[in-house]
């Protein structure tokens, strides 16, 4: 049976790639949306797993992984607004969140009517478990905390302070999987190829 209803639902995430992250500052390398999102999949997918095997949890860490996947698809819309902006004040976060909800609901009305109720879970964060909420924003700190780390390592003084607030806020984290992932994951993100070879 051919379908009959046409959607452009996918044609907008496929753009996410064109949406550039750290807008407002200088990067040694660019990143875009949709290689943040893979990113911060895989790190909440293993954070959930880390929960699941070493600190008693019982989060479905499938499910966690595929709304991390789609964290961040309003920014099609919205594009990406840099942090210190979006956290300047509580009349922009505010007027932001707004907007973030009204693109929810406008790429949600993109979709057949059957499929609406299974992504609502996905893209609608109010709909979304707060277990799950956790971990997915651990994963985004995280990825951003790498990303950091990266630029530093390049050279690149312009991340300096987002490395340093980054590892603040992601130290206050009152979640045993995150301090896991850090000391057995993280450091060696930073290694070369031939470091990476050593150490097998």
């Amino acid at each position: 049976m051919s379908p009959s209803i046409s959607s452009n639902f996918y044609a907008y995430l496929s753009r996410l790639r064109w949406i550039k992250r750290w807008g407002l500052k200088r990067n040694a390398y660019e990143e875009n949306v949709m290689e943040h999102s893979w990113e911060v999949a895989v790190i909440a997918h293993t954070l959930a797993l880390i929960k699941n095997r070493y600190f008693e949890g019982e989060v479905d860490a499938n499910a966690v992984a595929t709304a991390a996947l789609y964290h961040d698809i309003t920014e099609v819309i919205t594009g990406d607004m840099p942090t210190p902006i979006k956290y300047h004040s509580s009349a922009i976060l505010g007027a932001y969140k707004k907007i973030e909800q009204q693109a929810e609901q406008e790429l949600l009305n993109l979709l057949p009517e059957a499929l609406q109720a299974d992504f609502r879970a996905l893209i609608d964060h109010q709909q979304m478990s707060e277990a799950h909420q956790k971990i997915i924003k651990a994963a985004d700190k995280i990825s951003a905390y790498l990303k950091c780390q990266a630029e530093l390592k390049a050279g690149n003084a312009e991340f300096e302070i987002a490395a340093e607030q980054l590892e603040r806020d992601i130290e206050a984290m009152d979640q045993p999987e995150v301090r896991f992932f850090m000391l057995s994951f993280a450091p060696n993100c930073g290694l070369t190829l031939d470091d990476l070879m050593k150490k097998r």
